[in-house]
């Protein structure tokens, strides 16, 4: 499995998840899922309803938010909702792409239209292994 990698206490990116990993998720605290890799990006990994099913199986909530490259406003305003809900709630969050740095951007995005600090968020991103420094923020 994937390790999560924490941007914030209650949200964490990771690479690829597969079925089989979203039970461990639960286990270990998680929620909520977002996915932020597109179906059929590369070959042999699982489709997003297959996550679906395992997340909801498990008793998480699921978003499927693809993005290629930096995300559109309609993927941005999708996942800042999410992470708004989920925090609203208390809840730990995953989100995941192909190696979690489009996760991590998408999460540095909602948190900026937030009013986070810009200079935070890279720290908080390079903390978890992730360049955002030549993200606008």
């Amino acid at each position: 499995m994937a390790d999560p990698k924490p941007l914030s206490p209650r949200v964490s990116a990771a690479s690829q998840l597969h079925t089989e990993d979203v039970a461990a998720l639960a286990a270990q605290g998680f929620a909520s899922i977002i996915n932020n890799r597109p179906d059929d990006e590369e070959a042999g990994q699982p489709s997003s309803a297959e996550i679906e099913a395992a997340a909801l199986a498990a008793g998480l909530s699921y978003l499927h938010a693809p993005m290629r490259g930096m995300p559109d406003e309609q993927t941005a305003a999708a996942v800042a909702d999410r992470l708004k809900s989920d925090s609203d709630r208390g809840v730990r969050t995953l989100m995941f792409c192909r190696s979690g740095m489009r996760s991590t951007v998408a999460w540095a995005i909602a948190q900026r239209q937030e009013g986070a600090d810009p200079d935070d968020l890279r720290d908080a991103a390079a903390a978890a292994g992730y360049d955002l420094s030549r993200l606008p923020l």
